[in-house]
């Protein structure tokens, strides 16, 4: 499967105090894309302030400049408490017309992430193209609050059914768990939801999956390709998948392998699709890249068409899509825009390895500025799974 990379650059450079991280964008068809992000306290550890948007009319080719949502902003919910979207994706929802975004909240107190069992919930909002700004956010209801203690669709990529339902991963703890002394083993399940344009309604979940290496599985993606469903999962150790056939219910999750049976190296950091008709690519980080100098080895990112029989990466199909320039990128995201042209986005993360994680400086040496990089994929082939 032929493709190829153009790489451009939205925005770059900060103030070293904060940094642009978890930039991801969507389409609007037939030509706008709204492209998505916020700011991180470099001195701390996921210190998150508002999400900004930025809009392109002509599919990326210009861009306007990043603004604030207030929309998108933390609200206090308690007493010395606040709450802020975070880990947001915003994807083209067809049956309603809309742009709508995932993805869950964090709660901090005095500007510091919230110690201890904390509720967690899947967020969303809806962008109004007309007024070029985001709704309110909105938290999804779920059908039991004490199992769904701490979930949300934090950094998830997610299917829209033909009907219009969405299959939404997530990832969880009960209260028990979130309460207990024992290290946490996160669930990954994918919820059927209904979107009606304005709100986000819960249906049912699926198979609620988990493995016994340290914290369990976060950070779920789905793709759909060739009538079957497919599951990449963050674990701390390794990363992992798992194939179905319905979006709900899968097999046994088994460790990303290259084709030559060799573990990938991805760990401890989340993965996703670019799915195109004629073949489904897996978009990654991973040890091995002359990378050791960055924190958990999340740059540069690379893309790989994968086996769905078997089940792993083909090596030889492996190419960087965004190169390493000594901060990480492994938080990104993926979208299709057109039956042409699908993307990586990601904005380099400046904080870097321990002990002096914060030295921005460190990731300055090897020439990052905190950019926002869109890696456009151009296909030699048209994507019959784009109806636009």
């Amino acid at each position: 499967m032929h493709y190829n990379i153009e790489l451009t650059t939205v925005a770059g450079g900060y103030d070293r105090k904060t940094c642009w991280v978890h930039a991801r964008a969507g389409v609007i068809p037939p030509s706008t894309a709204v492209l998505t992000t916020q700011k991180l306290r470099l001195t701390g550890s996921d210190i998150f302030y508002a999400l900004h948007s930025a809009r392109s009319d002509d599919l990326g080719k210009s861009w306007s400049p990043l603004v604030k949502q207030d929309t998108l902003d933390r609200r206090p919910v308690g007493e010395r408490i606040e709450a802020v979207p975070c880990d947001f994706t915003p994807t083209w929802h067809a049956a309603s017309g809309k742009l709508l975004g995932t993805g869950h909240s964090a709660l901090y107190s005095d500007d510091e992430l919230l110690e201890g069992p904390y509720p967690r919930q899947t967020v969303y909002a809806v962008y109004d193209a007309e007024a070029d700004r985001w709704s309110e956010w909105k938290t999804l209801a779920m059908p039991d609050a004490d199992r769904f203690f701490n979930a949300g669709a934090g950094c998830t990529q997610r299917v829209d059914l033909p009907d219009g339902d969405i299959l939404l991963p997530i990832y969880f703890l009960d209260r028990e768990e979130s309460c207990g002394e024992a290290p946490p083993l996160y669930r990954a399940v994918v919820v059927r939801c209904r979107f009606d344009g304005t709100d986000l309604h819960y249906l049912e979940h699926g198979d609620e999956l988990c493995a016994p290496d340290p914290r369990g599985f976060c950070e779920p993606s789905l793709a759909a390709f060739a009538g079957r469903f497919f599951l990449t999962l963050r674990n701390d150790v390794r990363g992992y998948l798992a194939r179905g056939d319905d979006g709900l219910h899968f097999a046994p999750p088994k460790p990303w392998t290259f084709d030559d049976g060799e573990e990938l190296g991805n760990y401890n950091t989340q993965q996703h699709w670019l799915a195109h008709s004629d073949a489904l690519f897996l978009v990654y980080t991973r040890r091995g890249a002359n990378n050791d100098h960055i924190f958990r080895h999340r740059a540069p990112l690379f893309m790989a068409q994968i086996d769905p029989d078997r089940l792993c990466v083909i090596r030889e199909t492996e190419r960087i899509v965004i190169p390493e320039r000594g901060a990480g990128l492994g938080n990104f995201g993926t979208a299709m825009i057109s039956r042409d042209e699908s993307w990586v986005i990601c904005s380099e993360w400046m904080q870097t390895v321990p002990p002096n994680w914060s030295d921005c400086t460190v990731c300055e040496r090897y020439g990052s500025d905190n950019s926002i990089f869109i890696s456009r994929i151009r296909w030699e082939k048209p994507n019959r799974l784009v109806e636009w």
